[in-house]
């Protein structure tokens, strides 16, 4: 299995490309399920978490043709055709790695009448279940049943009738699959308190761009109105705004200057206040975002939260960081609440932090030292990268399948503005 290993004490100086928005591709892809038309989807980033969605929807009867699939290309064009579906079962062993395998639920149902996924698996960083998923689509007339560790979901003949659901908390992946699902439904969806994240608007835009009718957009109150058919469309994956912010830590807590290529600063504004917060300089600068820290680092108190609040997907990177700031730092986890687990390894690299139920508390220290680490989660593996390129001497970071569910290559973007980190089998 490889490991990364790392040489810390290297200044971060250049430009990163920021790749497509692995959060926004694995939602934009199921839309190929609504339409018998080809749907090419640009910009995709080279992810496991893009190849796994992609073997899944050729369960399905989908095919599927990559362009930009050499090695020195960063991200690629694919294209996805389902004239015929074949199949409407995701089973197990394709899902159980990937909990965004349960967005193929709500276009599966909105075209074929009925849908078998299995429950899903992914990071295990919380209680993560999709209640509200299956509530938005009863309450759009689909029947559901839970057996056997599958989800089976039935529409009237007909397609589904359409309905109104209040989402009792904010959801994104079941604004999704409901989004989705009541694009081909054969009345009005409405959706209540919905999730208003860039990815679920980059979603909207693609099923308006395939011929959905959708009002709302980029609020918490949308209101689709079922058409008979979508056609195929040619569209570009958002940049990833949560690559962008992890690569702004990582310039940030080696004092360094980086110019993030292609993020759009108004998508991450949340973090880019963060990080001022924190002393480091971050703004938008032409079709990038520039960040740059000089001087002192200083404690923050930060709390995560729906969009347009703090992503809780930034929440270890910006730990990471605060452990060289000066003072005593509080983080408040409000989403997930099994999301502090790559605490313990950052503090085998030297940091100071206790936590308490969904409250971390992180005491700035004078530095911190490499040590072999484990990667307990997507997010998790990149706080330790991003400790690694601070800390005096060699940092190992094993189990990197998780590091490469979300992160396109990232020791060439690393090596890029002069880290010194290399990728190697473990022996």
């Amino acid at each position: 299995m490889d490991k990364i290993i790392i040489e810390g004490g290297k200044r971060l100086s250049g430009t990163i490309p920021i790749s497509g928005a692995k959060n926004a591709a694995l939602t934009l892809i199921p839309c190929a399920l609504l339409t018998e038309e080809p749907l090419t989807l640009r910009n995709l980033p080279r992810l496991a978490d893009i190849d796994g969605f992609q073997h899944l929807m050729n369960q399905f009867g989908v095919t599927t043709s990559i362009q930009g699939s050499r090695p020195e290309d960063f991200g690629r064009v694919m294209t996805l055709e389902a004239p015929r579906i074949t199949g409407t079962v995701a089973p197990y062993e394709l899902v159980r790695k990937m909990r965004a395998s349960i967005l193929v639920l709500g276009p599966m149902l909105a075209r074929m009448g009925e849908a078998t996924v299995s429950l899903p698996g992914g990071c295990a960083i919380g209680n993560r279940p999709i209640d509200l998923h299956l509530k938005a689509l009863e309450a759009f007339g689909a029947e559901i049943e839970l057996a056997q560790g599958y989800v089976r979901a039935h529409a009237p003949d007909g397609g589904l009738p359409g309905g109104e659901f209040d989402f009792p908390v904010v959801s994104v992946g079941a604004t999704e699959n409901a989004l989705m699902a009541a694009a081909l439904a054969n009345g009005t969806c409405r959706l209540f308190n919905a999730a208003r994240e860039p990815e679920i608007v980059d979603l909207c835009n693609l099923l308006v761009a395939m011929g959905a009718e959708i009002e709302g957009i980029g609020t918490s109150d949308l209101t689709v109105h079922g058409v008979k058919r979508l056609h195929g469309a040619t569209y570009r994956v958002m940049p990833d705004r949560i690559e962008a912010g992890s690569y702004a830590c990582a310039a940030a807590i080696t004092g360094g200057e980086v110019l993030l290529d292609g993020a759009k600063a108004d998508e991450m504004q949340a973090t880019l206040h963060a990080l001022r917060t924190i002393g480091v300089h971050a703004e938008g600068e032409g079709k990038g975002v520039r960040v740059a820290a000089n001087g002192t680092l200083k404690a923050a108190n930060l709390s995560t939260a729906p969009y347009p609040g703090l992503a809780t997907d930034m929440q270890a990177q910006l730990m990471a960081l605060l452990t060289r700031a000066e003072g005593t730092s509080v983080l408040t986890e409000t989403i997930f609440e099994n999301r502090y687990m790559h605490v313990p390894e950052l503090n085998r690299m030297g940091a100071h932090i206790e936590t308490s139920g969904r409250t971390a508390i992180v005491h700035g220290v004078g530095g911190l030292t490499g040590a072999e680490v484990m990667a307990t989660d997507l997010r998790a593996s990149m706080s330790l990268v991003i400790a690694g390129l601070a800390a005096e001497g060699q940092t190992e970071v094993r189990r990197l399948y998780h590091l490469d569910r979300g992160y396109e290559r990232l020791e060439e973007k690393l090596a890029l503005v002069g880290a010194q980190v290399e990728r190697v089998g473990d022996e």
